[in-house]
């Protein structure tokens, strides 16, 4: 069903899609605890981060977006204006909230840079896919070769510390964390049906 590898020519033929769902844009720290509330309904989200890119060598920016998603529903949270309250600490540290992303390793890192914590329940998707054989663990080729879709990452290096984000930006992000969910999503389904 999966392939260990697929190109980019076969990328470029699949449909280009993006989340459709609702998104929240999380932008103070008021904000958060309603938020963090519905989030701890949700037993799987897809993860992510976006930060400003710095094109100085040996200047490294803080993360500036958290993205955070279900099926239906995607939270964006504005680092760089809402900081990482005690709240969202607890959901990141907990181990009974699955939280699934690509290259989560640097993600964390770089918010223990906002914040100390103890991550809890991450599972990062190259590791996961390699007893499907998969080789080719970048989020684009994941998506295509596990969901038969092509995603767009051409907001990839934009400025994550705007004012207001954009609908192209707003769009982008939750579509990373999004993606990130579904791939879990049919794993796990693939796996039920082997049994």
């Amino acid at each position: 069903m999966f392939r260990p590898s697929i190109d980019k020519e076969e990328i470029n033929l699949l449909p280009i899609s993006s989340f459709e769902g609702k998104v929240r844009v999380v932008k103070s720290r008021e904000d958060v605890a309603p938020v963090i509330a519905q989030l701890a309904e949700e037993p799987i989200l897809g993860f992510d981060t976006e930060t400003r890119p710095s094109f100085k060598k040996g200047r490294k920016n803080k993360v500036s977006l958290l993205q955070l998603s279900s099926a239906r529903q995607a939270w964006l949270f504005r680092l760089n204006h809402t900081g990482i309250p005690g709240n969202l600490v607890k959901l990141l540290e907990d181990p009974d909230i699955v939280k699934v992303g690509v290259a989560i390793h640097d993600d964390l890192k770089a918010l223990n840079m906002h914040t100390k914590f103890s991550p809890g329940g991450f599972i990062e998707l190259q590791s996961f896919v390699k007893k499907y054989n998969i080789l080719d663990n970048g989020l684009r080729r994941l998506a295509a070769n596990i969901l038969n879709i092509k995603i767009s990452k051409a907001q990839q290096l934009s400025n994550w510390e705007i004012q207001v984000l954009t609908e192209s930006q707003i769009r982008y992000a939750a579509t990373d964390a999004w993606v990130c969910y579904e791939i879990y999503i049919k794993l796990m389904e693939h796996e039920q049906t082997q049994y």
